[in-house]
């Protein structure tokens, strides 16, 4: 784990702004007529609105999409009473985590009051302006009756985190562990040590799993908790055992099948979990530091199971794996209460997910590729991206189902869509590029088949029905390397061009190569040696229609690929260049760059060839380009290199193309700014038309241009390189491109190939 250390802390919430979290607004307000709409008079019209109907707060303001997260400040994390005030910090990290995995907006409110009566009191009196109140940090017994108070008076979901966010959790990964362990809840031993309001409300939550009260024990500062006790609260009456054979922790554990730790450090020995029974399951929570250390029980036993609260560990127990998703699916039905179904719902979600196959980028993060249900793997990773779906579906079904929910959802596929791209996940572009290639998936070969992300990317094309996928490489070492990637390669073809059995069709695809550059110098002999190399066999596979298209790029330099591409497929007969694209997924909609990678220095003739492959390459995608020629000048305020071969590209596409709406040469500023562009410069062809299209002077500028945006804005969505130009689908990756991009690239190929064939089809 990072070692935090106090200086570091205290800078990070100091720096820039102070603290973690801001409001920012959602409406225009630049203009008089946006601020009246926004303020006097205009807000009159919702208020008038929302007084005749109560719930259309839901519709005019933003209470569906906030949380207030309110704490006096009494049982702060491991810091205890440090009152409301101090607390603040905890509640704006609070608001930094519903955001960031669950895009809910957050108030964090502390409130100066102890006495249960007047804290609610002050609650019930702000609730109007929240969709959902998440209570935070107050100390037990006190919780207990604030949330049922709470939950009663108000018609909004309450739920106090700290017992049911850890109980949620918990539960899941309990569900999951007895599972791996062969256990059934009905039948196993439960300890418990501690019994605040997180260890309460986990035990309860395992009762409504199946777990038997009678095989409960409880324990808190004082010792077990039995029937004879005299100083047990109403909350620890529930769990009181009849028991008089033990009376400590290590009496307790003997024979016992589930440990469960919310207490303190270093309480658990190595001894106690020995004395368990087979197959224990030791869940120790307390944290930083844990009732045992990861090390420890594994060491006593190696047949243990074992979660805590740290992220360094297996099995992590952590709140975030709950709490977003369950306000973002209880918000979006208008739910006016969490109960104890959604709360279940959640559970079986969230253990049903860690059993699905491993996102890519979760691996990524943990710096693993090997991760499976199991031992080392029950309970899903904070940063899977499948939590905030399945999650929050599971939450708003079981809010409808329960009869809590005000506005139902009836479109479970958009209401899902919808969520990943809130968060960037996944956008409607990206779903309809995937969509549009599985309905006629084409035969796609990927050189470097021995390259772990080209192999992932190849499995999941397949899986997603995206394409047919065909990896050059060695059978044996693909098939030890999908080993220990833990893939499947049923459906994917390997061709090793390497091998004997090759041979005749390596003489063809040379045939055909020597026939094609005889003119050029090229032998028989020196192209079936070039058939040795991935990119000549495999772009010849496509050439020779033995595959449809074909992905490279994940080793090879794109001068090389670039010069084997010219070879063996060719540019299209119309074009006198060709060049590539990256398309950008923004916040404020698509953008096309061209072009990024191939053209180091372009005179006019070649920038004409680029807008021209531009205008191709955009409507492929189902838009019509509005194009920029970008450059650093503004119509001809500059007249000498590259400013003037953007004009004269510019001049020429327009007289021969009247009717596209292509303008230039312009800075990057006046193109994407419509206003400021049609102010300053009325006569451009693009005047009333946003750009969605920009057409730089040289490589640098394109390439440096997406880059930028791409380490910028986390949020943009890189789709690319796309090639244009050449006779077939032959598209080249980033060296850096990770799984999600080679699959976006090869959905591209896919789609590339069906037209072209197509095209032949209605030639014929």
């Amino acid at each position: 784990m990072v070692k935090i250390t106090k200086e570091a802390a205290l800078a990070y919430h100091e720096m820039g702004k102070p603290g973690k979290i801001e409001v920012k607004p959602t409406k225009p307000y630049r203009t008089q007529t946006d601020l009246s709409l926004a303020y006097s008079p205009g807000v009159a019209y919702p208020c008038l609105e929302i007084q005749q109907n109560a719930d259309d707060a839901y519709k005019y303001t933003n209470k569906g999409n906030l949380v207030a997260v309110i704490s006096n400040g009494t049982a702060v994390l491991g810091l205890g009473n440090i009152g409301a005030e101090s607390g603040k910090p905890v509640m704006e990290g609070k608001g930094l985590l519903f955001k960031i995995y669950g895009g809910v907006d957050v108030f964090d409110i502390e409130v100066d009051e102890q006495d249960p009566e007047k804290f609610c009191e002050v609650v019930e009196r702000i609730a109007p302006s929240f969709g959902g109140i998440n209570l935070e940090d107050i100390k037990a017994p006190e919780c207990f009756y604030i949330e049922e108070r709470l939950k009663k008076t108000l018609d909004i979901p309450v739920m106090h985190d700290d017992q049911h966010g850890t109980a949620i959790i918990s539960a899941a990964g309990l569900k999951n562990a007895l599972e791996v362990a062969g256990k059934d809840i009905s039948k196993v031993k439960l300890v418990v040590n501690g019994a605040g309001a997180a260890a309460i409300s986990c035990t309860k939550l395992y009762v409504a799993l199946g777990l038997k009260v009678e095989n409960i024990v409880m324990l808190d500062s004082r010792g077990v908790i039995s029937s004879d006790r005299t100083d047990l609260t109403e909350q620890k009456k529930l769990f009181a055992t009849d028991r008089r054979d033990v009376h400590t922790l290590e009496e307790a554990m003997v024979g016992a099948d589930v440990f469960v730790g919310l207490s303190k450090g270093n309480i658990l020995t190595k001894e106690m979990v020995r004395s368990m029974a087979e197959n224990p399951i030791v869940f120790a929570l307390a944290n930083p530091v844990p009732e045992i250390s990861y090390e420890d029980a594994m060491d006593s036993r190696p047949d243990v199971l074992i979660s805590t609260g740290r992220s360094d560990y297996p099995n992590q127990i952590n709140n975030v794996i709950g709490f977003p998703f369950i306000f973002r699916g209880a918000l979006d039905v208008h739910a006016r209460a969490i109960n104890e179904e959604m709360k279940l719902a959640a559970v079986h979600a969230i253990a049903d997910l860690a059993k699905e196959r491993i996102p890519d980028i979760v691996n990524e993060v943990y710096h693993v590729n090997d991760l499976s249900f199991g031992p080392k793997y029950f309970i899903p990773k904070p940063v899977d991206p499948r939590l905030i779906t399945e999650v929050s579906a599971a939450v708003a079904k079981a809010a409808m189902d329960s009869g809590v929910a005000r506005t139902p959802i009836t479109d479970w596929d958009a209401y899902k869509n919808r969520l990943r791209q809130m968060l960037g996940q996944e956008t409607k572009f990206t779903r309809t590029l995937h969509a549009t290639a599985a309905l006629h998936p084409q035969r796609v070969v990927f050189a470097e088949g021995g390259h772990p992300t080209m192999m992932k990317a190849a499995v999941q094309a397949y899986q997603e029905g995206i394409c047919k996928p065909i990896l050059l490489g060695n059978p044996d070492r693909l098939n030890r390397l999908a080993t220990r990637l833990k893939l499947d390669l049923s459906g994917v073809d390997i061709v090793d061009m390497r091998a004997d059995k090759e041979q005749g069709r390596r003489a063809t695809y040379a045939k055909h190569l020597a026939e094609k550059m005889a003119r050029k110098g090229y032998t028989f002999d020196e192209a079936y040696d070039k058939m040795y190399e991935r990119n000549y066999f495999g772009m010849s596979m496509v050439e020779n229609d033995d595959a449809d298209a074909f992905i490279t790029g994940l080793y090879t330099k794109y001068s090389n690929t670039i010069k084997v591409a010219k070879e063996v497929i060719g540019m299209r007969p119309e074009f006198g260049t060709f060049g590539t694209m990256h398309i950008l997924n923004t916040k404020k909609g698509v953008f096309y760059l061209a072009d990024t990678l191939i053209n180091r220095h372009p005179d006019h003739n070649v920038l004409y060839d680029i807008a021209r492959l531009s205008v191709h390459t955009v409507r492929f995608f189902n838009a019509e380009p509005v194009i920029a020629m970008i450059s650093y000048s503004n119509f001809g305020t500059d007249d000498k290199g590259s400013p003037l071969a953007v004009h004269q590209a510019v001049e020429r596409i327009q007289a021969e193309f009247p009717d596209l709406a292509i303008d230039g040469e312009m800075q990057v500023n006046f193109a994407l700014n419509q206003q400021l562009r049609d102010d300053k410069y009325p006569f451009t062809r693009l005047k009333g038309k946003n750009v969605n299209t920009l057409i730089f002077p040289n490589m640098s500028s394109a390439n440096s241009s997406y880059k930028l945006m791409e380490g910028l804005d986390p949020d943009v969505e890189i789709i690319g390189p796309i090639q244009m130009g050449l006779n077939k689908a032959i598209h080249f990756t980033d060296f850096e491109a990770s799984v999600t991009n080679v699959v976006n690239v090869t959905a591209v190929a896919v789609i590339d190939a069906y037209v072209e064939k197509k095209k032949k089809d209605f030639l014929k």
